[in-house]
């Protein structure tokens, strides 16, 4: 270790595994160890994996629920409020209450999906901790080689259970060869 990377804080550990059986296998131990900042890298999608790493449901359905509720409650607001309230227009008896939805529908489709497309946008970029435009990893020599044929492990320092020396081990235990830390500003 150089004199600058003792002074930097980790950022995270890495290790690289043979194949995606390895990988999997490895991921599989990480998650009944218990450690919760953790992703793979892999040149392709490995089936089941999600299942070996823990990982539930996203949460963006959700928010993007929400975001298009919003979208057809502001339509709602926007339409029966100043036609049914405020300035009341009857044109040959026609109802200006709830029953006028029928005109009402294409504003209300369009907002409900133009807040839904906004807020699914800007949530994949809240949720996955972007934008940043430099991420550690990319400085680590041998992880240029994960877009054609290495598979690696990444334990992030800010998991509780991190610790330099051991997560290095556990990495090496389990199969991960050149197991090491990487740095922030690497």
């Amino acid at each position: 270790m150089t004199a600058a990377a003792a002074k930097q804080e980790p950022f995270a550990a890495i290790a690289e595994f043979a194949s995606a059986a390895d990988l999997y296998h490895a991921a599989e131990k990480v998650r009944d160890k218990g450690y919760r900042f953790w992703d793979v890298h892999s040149p392709f999608p490995i089936h089941g994996m999600n299942k070996a790493m823990g990982l539930g449901k996203s949460y963006l359905g959700y928010i993007i629920f929400c975001g298009g509720f919003t979208g057809f409650a502001t339509a709602v607001c926007l339409e029966f409020i100043p036609s049914s309230f405020l300035y009341p227009l009857i044109v040959h008896g026609k109802p200006v209450s709830f029953f006028t939805v029928p005109a009402f529908f294409p504003v209300m489709f369009e907002l409900t999906v133009l807040f839904s497309a906004f807020t699914a946008f800007f949530g994949v970029f809240v949720l996955n901790r972007l934008p940043r435009f430099h991420h550690p990893l990319f400085g680590y020599p041998s992880f240029r080689r994960v877009t054609r044929d290495a598979f690696f492990l990444v334990i992030e320092a800010v998991d509780p259970r991190f610790s330099e020396a051991g997560t290095v081990d556990f990495l090496t235990e389990i199969g991960g060869k050149e197991a090491t830390l990487i740095y922030e500003n690497d």
